[in-house]
């Protein structure tokens, strides 16, 4: 057995399985994919400086709503809030569109998917 597996098995909420499949068939993403993604953006929001209150707002929010892809409601903090602003602004310039669609061919071009891309 490898000392350092590429992969771990791990217990997970029922509940949070399910709001990732519901939210992995709208991403196009594989549940284990959407968990993840999850875990990064959190990972970022702690690294980015995110306090105990505005974590606990959002948990909070979250428990009392069914997940959405909804923005979050403003007013959770200004970093916050200057973070879903850059995000929207990224969106509605087409840069963040650009952006990810190269990460997807560099991607791609790494696992030899698709030749065509860098």
């Amino acid at each position: 057995m490898a000392e350092n597996p590429a992969f771990v098995s791990v217990k997970l909420p029922a509940e949070l399985v399910n709001q990732a499949r519901e939210a992995s068939q709208t991403m196009r993403r594989s549940v284990a994919s959407q968990i993840e993604y999850w875990a990064t953006l959190g990972k970022a929001l702690e690294h980015a400086g995110l306090t105990t209150s505005d974590s606990q707002a959002l948990i909070a929010r979250q428990e009392r709503a069914p997940y959405t892809l909804s923005p979050p409601a403003s007013g959770l903090s200004p970093d916050l809030d200057d973070l879903q602003g850059h995000v929207v602004a990224l969106a509605k310039s087409g840069a963040l569109a650009d952006r990810t669609q190269q990460a997807v061919a560099t991607n791609r071009a790494k696992r030899g998917k698709d030749p065509k891309a860098a």
